[in-house]
Protein backbone atom coordinates (compact mmCIF):
# COMPACT_ATOMS: atom_id res chain seq x y z
CA UNK A 1 0.00 0.00 0.00
CA UNK A 2 1.18 3.26 -1.18
CA UNK A 3 1.34 6.38 1.90
CA UNK A 4 0.11 9.35 0.10
CA UNK A 5 -1.51 11.01 3.32
CA UNK A 6 -1.45 10.22 6.81
CA UNK A 7 -2.83 11.52 9.95
CA UNK A 8 -1.79 11.48 13.58
CA UNK A 9 -3.79 12.36 16.74
CA UNK A 10 -2.48 12.45 20.73
CA UNK A 11 -5.33 11.52 23.12
CA UNK A 12 -5.71 10.81 26.82
CA UNK A 13 -3.39 12.64 29.28
CA UNK A 14 -0.19 13.94 28.19
CA UNK A 15 3.58 12.25 28.93
CA UNK A 16 6.83 12.60 27.66
CA UNK A 17 7.75 10.94 24.45
CA UNK A 18 4.51 12.44 22.49
CA UNK A 19 6.49 14.78 20.86
CA UNK A 20 8.73 12.23 19.65
CA UNK A 21 6.48 10.04 18.12
CA UNK A 22 5.03 13.07 16.21
CA UNK A 23 8.45 13.79 14.86
CA UNK A 24 9.44 10.23 13.97
CA UNK A 25 5.80 9.95 12.05
CA UNK A 26 6.62 12.71 10.21
CA UNK A 27 10.42 12.39 9.12
CA UNK A 28 9.58 8.36 8.44
CA UNK A 29 6.61 9.14 6.22
CA UNK A 30 8.42 12.09 4.83
CA UNK A 31 11.41 10.88 4.12
CA UNK A 32 10.86 7.07 3.07
CA UNK A 33 7.28 7.77 1.52
CA UNK A 34 7.22 11.28 0.28
CA UNK A 35 3.95 11.56 2.03
CA UNK A 36 2.13 14.07 3.65
CA UNK A 37 1.43 14.09 7.30
CA UNK A 38 -1.72 15.91 8.41
CA UNK A 39 -1.77 16.52 12.43
CA UNK A 40 -4.86 16.52 14.19
CA UNK A 41 -5.42 18.78 17.35
CA UNK A 42 -6.65 18.37 20.40
CA UNK A 43 -7.04 14.21 20.12
CA UNK A 44 -10.10 12.97 18.65
CA UNK A 45 -11.76 16.37 19.22
CA UNK A 46 -10.11 17.63 16.50
CA UNK A 47 -11.57 15.18 14.27
CA UNK A 48 -14.91 16.06 15.38
CA UNK A 49 -14.74 19.16 14.30
CA UNK A 50 -11.97 19.60 11.94
CA UNK A 51 -9.39 21.27 13.63
CA UNK A 52 -5.87 19.68 11.81
CA UNK A 53 -2.63 21.04 10.64
CA UNK A 54 0.29 20.61 8.19
CA UNK A 55 3.27 18.54 9.82
CA UNK A 56 6.25 18.38 8.21
CA UNK A 57 10.37 18.16 9.19
CA UNK A 58 10.34 21.93 9.72
CA UNK A 59 7.40 21.87 11.94
CA UNK A 60 9.00 19.06 13.76
CA UNK A 61 12.80 19.37 14.20
CA UNK A 62 13.36 21.14 17.49
CA UNK A 63 10.23 19.06 19.57
CA UNK A 64 12.46 15.46 20.64
CA UNK A 65 13.42 16.66 23.61
CA UNK A 66 10.21 18.65 24.23
CA UNK A 67 7.35 17.47 26.89
CA UNK A 68 4.22 17.33 26.35
CA UNK A 69 2.59 16.97 23.00
CA UNK A 70 2.29 19.91 19.90
CA UNK A 71 -0.72 18.82 18.86
CA UNK A 72 -2.35 18.66 22.09
CA UNK A 73 -4.49 16.09 23.92
CA UNK A 74 -7.25 15.67 25.82
CA UNK A 75 -9.73 13.07 27.36
CA UNK A 76 -13.33 14.16 26.65
CA UNK A 77 -13.44 14.19 23.11
CA UNK A 78 -15.52 10.83 23.14
CA UNK A 79 -16.65 10.62 19.31
CA UNK A 80 -19.41 8.22 20.35
CA UNK A 81 -20.30 9.91 23.88
CA UNK A 82 -19.34 13.46 23.53
CA UNK A 83 -19.67 15.64 26.66
CA UNK A 84 -21.57 19.05 26.13
CA UNK A 85 -23.54 21.19 28.56
CA UNK A 86 -26.58 23.05 28.35
CA UNK A 87 -27.87 26.37 29.41
CA UNK A 88 -29.00 24.92 32.48
CA UNK A 89 -25.02 23.38 33.25
CA UNK A 90 -26.20 19.75 32.60
CA UNK A 91 -23.89 17.47 31.01
CA UNK A 92 -25.66 15.52 27.95
CA UNK A 93 -23.67 13.11 25.66
CA UNK A 94 -23.81 13.27 21.98
CA UNK A 95 -22.69 10.70 19.48
CA UNK A 96 -20.64 12.34 16.75
CA UNK A 97 -19.03 9.06 15.53
CA UNK A 98 -20.45 9.81 11.50
CA UNK A 99 -18.96 13.31 11.90
CA UNK A 100 -15.89 11.97 12.72
CA UNK A 101 -15.55 9.44 9.93
CA UNK A 102 -16.97 12.09 7.37
CA UNK A 103 -14.02 14.75 8.64
CA UNK A 104 -12.02 11.56 7.85
CA UNK A 105 -12.82 10.82 4.84
CA UNK A 106 -12.76 14.55 3.80
CA UNK A 107 -8.77 14.85 5.23
CA UNK A 108 -7.99 12.16 2.17
CA UNK A 109 -6.03 10.07 4.72
CA UNK A 110 -4.65 6.47 3.98
CA UNK A 111 -4.36 5.87 7.85
CA UNK A 112 -4.44 7.48 11.23
CA UNK A 113 -1.77 6.91 14.03
CA UNK A 114 -3.24 7.16 17.14
CA UNK A 115 -1.11 7.68 20.43
CA UNK A 116 -2.98 6.85 23.67
CA UNK A 117 -3.83 4.87 26.33
CA UNK A 118 -6.58 2.49 27.10
CA UNK A 119 -9.40 4.85 26.65
CA UNK A 120 -8.19 6.32 23.45
CA UNK A 121 -7.35 2.96 22.00
CA UNK A 122 -10.86 1.08 22.76
CA UNK A 123 -12.02 4.43 20.53
CA UNK A 124 -9.30 3.78 17.76
CA UNK A 125 -10.66 0.40 17.74
CA UNK A 126 -14.39 0.91 17.43
CA UNK A 127 -13.77 3.29 14.70
CA UNK A 128 -11.48 1.03 12.85
CA UNK A 129 -14.44 -1.50 13.03
CA UNK A 130 -16.61 0.67 11.28
CA UNK A 131 -14.01 1.16 8.60
CA UNK A 132 -11.43 3.78 9.44
CA UNK A 133 -7.73 2.81 8.68
CA UNK A 134 -5.72 2.93 12.01
CA UNK A 135 -2.40 2.00 13.78
CA UNK A 136 -2.24 2.57 17.54
CA UNK A 137 0.35 3.43 19.42
CA UNK A 138 0.81 2.77 23.01
CA UNK A 139 1.21 5.51 25.93
CA UNK A 140 0.79 6.24 29.22
CA UNK A 141 2.74 6.88 32.57
CA UNK A 142 1.07 4.11 33.79
CA UNK A 143 2.08 1.55 31.80
CA UNK A 144 -0.77 -0.39 32.13
CA UNK A 145 -1.38 -1.41 28.82
CA UNK A 146 -2.25 -5.08 27.21
CA UNK A 147 0.40 -6.65 24.85
CA UNK A 148 3.40 -3.98 25.19
CA UNK A 149 6.44 -4.73 27.76
CA UNK A 150 6.55 -0.73 27.84
CA UNK A 151 4.69 2.44 26.78
CA UNK A 152 6.48 5.04 26.54
CA UNK A 153 6.39 7.94 28.84
CA UNK A 154 6.46 5.21 31.98
CA UNK A 155 10.15 5.44 32.57
CA UNK A 156 10.31 9.55 32.42
CA UNK A 157 7.16 8.92 35.09
CA UNK A 158 9.35 6.80 37.46
CA UNK A 159 12.44 8.58 37.52
CA UNK A 160 10.60 12.19 38.40
CA UNK A 161 9.09 9.92 41.62
CA UNK A 162 12.53 8.56 42.24
CA UNK A 163 13.50 11.76 42.15
CA UNK A 164 10.99 13.21 44.87
CA UNK A 165 12.12 10.60 47.08
CA UNK A 166 15.50 10.99 47.14
CA UNK A 167 15.09 14.56 48.36
CA UNK A 168 12.27 13.44 50.57
CA UNK A 169 14.64 10.83 52.13
CA UNK A 170 17.39 13.51 52.99
CA UNK A 171 14.25 15.63 54.76
CA UNK A 172 12.88 12.90 56.36
CA UNK A 173 16.02 11.69 57.89
CA UNK A 174 17.23 15.34 59.26
CA UNK A 175 13.63 16.08 60.80
CA UNK A 176 12.73 12.26 62.04
CA UNK A 177 9.59 12.35 60.14
CA UNK A 178 7.10 9.83 58.17
CA UNK A 179 7.73 10.90 54.59
CA UNK A 180 4.70 10.07 51.98
CA UNK A 181 4.87 10.20 48.63
CA UNK A 182 1.31 9.44 46.43
CA UNK A 183 2.55 8.99 42.97
CA UNK A 184 0.05 8.45 39.85
CA UNK A 185 -0.54 5.23 38.06
CA UNK A 186 -4.90 4.60 38.83
CA UNK A 187 -5.70 0.96 38.86
CA UNK A 188 -1.94 -0.12 38.30
CA UNK A 189 0.93 0.02 40.37
CA UNK A 190 4.14 -0.20 38.36
CA UNK A 191 5.06 3.65 38.90
CA UNK A 192 5.03 3.06 42.80
CA UNK A 193 6.83 -0.41 42.91
CA UNK A 194 9.43 0.54 40.31
CA UNK A 195 10.00 4.42 42.09
CA UNK A 196 9.72 2.50 45.41
CA UNK A 197 12.46 0.45 45.11
CA UNK A 198 14.30 2.92 43.06
CA UNK A 199 13.83 5.27 45.91
CA UNK A 200 14.70 3.25 49.12
CA UNK A 201 11.13 3.48 50.15
CA UNK A 202 10.25 1.49 53.44
CA UNK A 203 6.72 0.73 52.73
CA UNK A 204 5.26 0.88 48.97
CA UNK A 205 1.37 0.65 49.01
CA UNK A 206 -0.06 -0.64 45.67
CA UNK A 207 -3.54 -1.09 44.03
CA UNK A 208 -2.79 -5.05 43.30
CA UNK A 209 -2.02 -6.14 47.19
CA UNK A 210 -4.65 -4.20 49.37
CA UNK A 211 -3.28 -2.64 52.61
CA UNK A 212 -3.41 -3.59 56.30
CA UNK A 213 -2.52 -0.36 58.32
CA UNK A 214 -1.44 -2.65 61.11
CA UNK A 215 1.51 -4.04 59.16
CA UNK A 216 2.22 -0.40 57.71
CA UNK A 217 2.34 0.72 61.31
CA UNK A 218 4.34 -1.84 62.55
CA UNK A 219 6.99 -1.56 60.11
CA UNK A 220 7.36 1.90 61.17
CA UNK A 221 7.26 1.47 64.76
CA UNK A 222 10.15 -1.80 64.04
CA UNK A 223 12.17 0.72 62.39
CA UNK A 224 11.96 2.92 65.39
CA UNK A 225 12.83 0.88 67.75
CA UNK A 226 16.27 -0.32 66.09
CA UNK A 227 17.19 3.40 66.16
CA UNK A 228 15.42 4.88 62.18
CA UNK A 229 12.77 7.04 63.32
CA UNK A 230 11.97 7.98 59.83
CA UNK A 231 10.14 6.01 57.43
CA UNK A 232 9.77 7.09 53.50
CA UNK A 233 6.44 5.35 51.97
CA UNK A 234 5.21 5.08 48.44
CA UNK A 235 1.70 5.05 47.84
CA UNK A 236 -0.41 4.37 44.67
CA UNK A 237 -3.21 6.68 43.96
CA UNK A 238 -5.60 3.87 43.28
CA UNK A 239 -4.35 1.65 46.89
CA UNK A 240 -6.86 0.62 48.98
CA UNK A 241 -7.10 -0.80 52.41
CA UNK A 242 -8.32 -4.52 53.37
CA UNK A 243 -11.71 -4.14 52.70
CA UNK A 244 -12.10 -0.81 51.39
CA UNK A 245 -13.07 0.97 48.18
CA UNK A 246 -9.86 3.24 46.29
CA UNK A 247 -10.63 7.02 47.23
CA UNK A 248 -11.64 9.06 44.95
CA UNK A 249 -11.24 13.08 44.49
CA UNK A 250 -14.24 15.32 45.42
CA UNK A 251 -12.81 17.80 43.38
CA UNK A 252 -13.25 16.36 39.64
CA UNK A 253 -14.44 18.74 36.73
CA UNK A 254 -17.66 18.77 35.32
CA UNK A 255 -16.51 17.59 32.25
CA UNK A 256 -15.13 14.58 33.87
CA UNK A 257 -18.93 13.86 35.34
CA UNK A 258 -18.78 9.94 35.88
CA UNK A 259 -15.34 9.67 35.42
CA UNK A 260 -13.43 8.38 38.74
CA UNK A 261 -10.90 11.12 39.97
CA UNK A 262 -8.47 8.75 42.24
CA UNK A 263 -6.57 11.02 44.66
CA UNK A 264 -6.37 11.46 48.89
CA UNK A 265 -4.93 8.41 49.80
CA UNK A 266 -1.67 9.60 50.83
CA UNK A 267 -3.39 11.96 53.18
CA UNK A 268 -5.62 9.16 54.05
CA UNK A 269 -2.74 6.86 55.24
CA UNK A 270 -1.14 9.87 57.16
CA UNK A 271 -3.94 10.67 59.32
CA UNK A 272 -4.01 6.75 60.64
CA UNK A 273 -0.48 6.96 61.14
CA UNK A 274 -0.19 10.69 63.06
CA UNK A 275 -2.66 9.05 65.21
CA UNK A 276 -1.31 6.00 66.38
CA UNK A 277 2.65 7.17 66.38
CA UNK A 278 4.52 9.82 67.99
CA UNK A 279 6.57 11.54 64.72
CA UNK A 280 5.54 14.12 62.40
CA UNK A 281 3.64 12.87 58.83
CA UNK A 282 3.77 14.68 55.40
CA UNK A 283 2.32 14.03 52.47
CA UNK A 284 3.81 14.93 49.36
CA UNK A 285 1.69 14.79 46.20
CA UNK A 286 3.39 14.72 42.84
CA UNK A 287 0.18 14.61 40.67
CA UNK A 288 1.16 16.04 37.16
CA UNK A 289 4.80 16.41 37.69
CA UNK A 290 5.29 12.80 36.80
CA UNK A 291 3.47 13.63 32.95
CA UNK A 292 5.62 16.81 32.69
CA UNK A 293 9.31 17.80 31.83
CA UNK A 294 11.85 16.28 29.09
CA UNK A 295 11.78 12.99 28.11
CA UNK A 296 14.05 10.30 29.57
CA UNK A 297 16.68 8.72 26.28
CA UNK A 298 14.92 5.27 26.86
CA UNK A 299 11.02 7.11 26.29
CA UNK A 300 12.60 9.16 23.17
CA UNK A 301 14.31 6.21 21.67
CA UNK A 302 11.07 4.06 22.34
CA UNK A 303 8.89 6.98 21.12
CA UNK A 304 10.70 6.97 17.81
CA UNK A 305 10.96 3.19 17.35
CA UNK A 306 7.15 3.21 17.83
CA UNK A 307 6.70 5.91 15.37
CA UNK A 308 8.88 4.38 12.25
CA UNK A 309 7.21 1.01 13.15
CA UNK A 310 3.73 2.46 12.71
CA UNK A 311 4.69 3.95 9.54
CA UNK A 312 6.36 0.58 8.59
CA UNK A 313 3.29 -1.37 9.01
CA UNK A 314 0.91 1.22 7.27
CA UNK A 315 2.66 1.21 3.85
CA UNK A 316 2.14 -2.73 4.30
CA UNK A 317 -1.82 -2.17 4.99
CA UNK A 318 -1.58 -3.52 8.12
CA UNK A 319 -4.06 -1.38 10.04
CA UNK A 320 -6.19 -2.51 12.78
CA UNK A 321 -2.66 -3.04 15.34
CA UNK A 322 -0.92 -1.40 17.67
CA UNK A 323 2.73 -1.20 17.47
CA UNK A 324 4.19 -2.71 20.78
CA UNK A 325 7.33 -3.58 22.73
CA UNK A 326 8.20 -7.28 23.43
CA UNK A 327 11.20 -8.31 24.47
CA UNK A 328 13.87 -5.68 22.17
CA UNK A 329 11.60 -6.72 19.17
CA UNK A 330 8.41 -3.78 18.02
CA UNK A 331 5.74 -6.31 17.19
CA UNK A 332 2.05 -5.73 15.94
CA UNK A 333 -0.64 -6.26 18.57
CA UNK A 334 -4.59 -6.39 17.11
CA UNK A 335 -6.22 -3.17 18.63
CA UNK A 336 -9.55 -5.89 19.57
CA UNK A 337 -7.30 -7.82 22.31
CA UNK A 338 -6.81 -4.91 24.00
CA UNK A 339 -10.39 -3.85 25.07
CA UNK A 340 -11.10 -3.32 28.04
CA UNK A 341 -7.86 -4.67 29.83
CA UNK A 342 -5.77 -2.93 32.36
CA UNK A 343 -2.19 -4.72 32.87
CA UNK A 344 -1.60 -4.70 36.39
CA UNK A 345 1.56 -5.95 38.53
CA UNK A 346 0.83 -9.80 38.94
CA UNK A 347 0.98 -11.02 41.98
CA UNK A 348 4.17 -13.50 40.90
CA UNK A 349 5.57 -10.48 39.76
CA UNK A 350 9.55 -10.69 39.90
CA UNK A 351 9.29 -6.98 41.09
CA UNK A 352 7.19 -7.99 44.52
CA UNK A 353 9.84 -10.77 45.45
CA UNK A 354 12.38 -8.03 45.08
CA UNK A 355 11.23 -5.45 47.34
CA UNK A 356 9.95 -7.82 49.71
CA UNK A 357 13.32 -9.74 49.83
CA UNK A 358 15.03 -6.58 50.61
CA UNK A 359 12.54 -5.57 53.67
CA UNK A 360 10.21 -3.67 51.93
CA UNK A 361 6.93 -3.69 53.27
CA UNK A 362 4.01 -4.00 50.51
CA UNK A 363 1.01 -3.67 53.56
CA UNK A 364 0.50 -7.61 53.94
Amino acid sequence: MGLKRVGILTGGGDCSGLNAVIRAVTRSATIEYDAEVVGIEDGFEGLIFDRHRKLGIEETKEILTRGGTILGATNKGHPFEYREFDKDGQVTKRDYSKQTIENFKKLKLDCLFVVGGDGTLQIANRLYEMGLPLIGIPKTIDNDLEGTDYTFGYQTAVQVACDALDRLHTTGESHQRVMILEVMGRDAGWIGLEAGIAGRAHVILIPEIPYDMGKVLGKIRARIERGDPFSIIVVAEGAKETGKEAITSEGASKRLQGVAQLGGVGYHVAKKISEQIDLEVRCTVLGHTQRGGTPLAFDRILGTRLGTEAVQAASEGKTGNMVALQGREIVLVPLKSLAGIVRQVPADSPLIRTAESIGVCLGR
